[in-house]
């Protein structure tokens, strides 16, 4: 055997071990990984990815749910009947306000029409007014220009209170004509009317 042959020889032997003593290095760390925990952690997901039925909860990635077409659709329906319950609202408020309106217009009328109601009645009783004065006034003084004779009899047949109110409007001869013809009775009863009135009217 040459020289050569023997140093290649010893160069095979000295890599082999070296590449042994590397291998044993990777074993070592590897024992103390598995034992550290490490190893642990390898060996469960070996374990899942050999047996996925095993597979916790947790390992699974959660999938957002989305909502459902019956589900938008109640939702659809809800707000229809929402819209349609308001709309049925503002229909019913603006018939109220339109009845209101009507009433309201209704009131002025009747209003105005109670005004000049009014103020034609106050114009026929200040005709009435005026007419009973002119019947009285002409009354009156058909009753001076008769025989006071005459007249006492009429006031004879007259209630006391109706013909105080001649008298008293008549001019005082005439009266005091008229009292003369009449009872005793009758003109005490009239006189007593007429100072009864008279005690009434205010002196100042």
């Amino acid at each position: 055997m040459t020289r050569k042959s023997v140093k290649n020889k010893r160069s095979r032997k000295a890599g082999r071990g070296v590449l042994i003593l590397i291998i044993g290095f990777f074993l070592t760390s590897g024992v103390l990984r598995l034992g550290s925990g490490t190893g642990s952690a390898i060996a469960r997901e070996i374990q899942s990815l050999s047996h996925p039925e095993t597979r916790t909860v947790t390992d699974v990635t959660p999938v957002a749910c989305e909502p459902d077409e019956e589900g938008i659709g109640d939702l659809l329906a809800a707000l229809k009947k929402r819209e349609a319950r308001v709309a049925e609202q503002e229909a019913a408020l603006e018939m109220r306000m339109r009845v209101l309106a009507a009433a309201e217009e209704g009131a002025k009328k009747n209003l105005a029409a109670l005004e000049a109601a009014e103020q034609q009645l106050k114009a026929t009783m200040a005709l009435a007014d005026t007419a009973a004065e002119d019947d009285l006034s002409r009354l009156t003084s058909v009753y001076e220009n008769m025989k006071a004779k005459d007249a006492a009899k009429l006031f004879e047949e007259m209630d006391p209170q109706f013909s105080a109110g001649f008298l008293g409007r008549m001019r005082p001869d005439a009266a005091a004509a008229i009292f003369a013809g009449m009872t005793p009775a009758k003109a005490y009863s009239i006189s007593v009317i007429l100072a009864g009135r008279n005690a009434e009217v205010p002196t100042e």
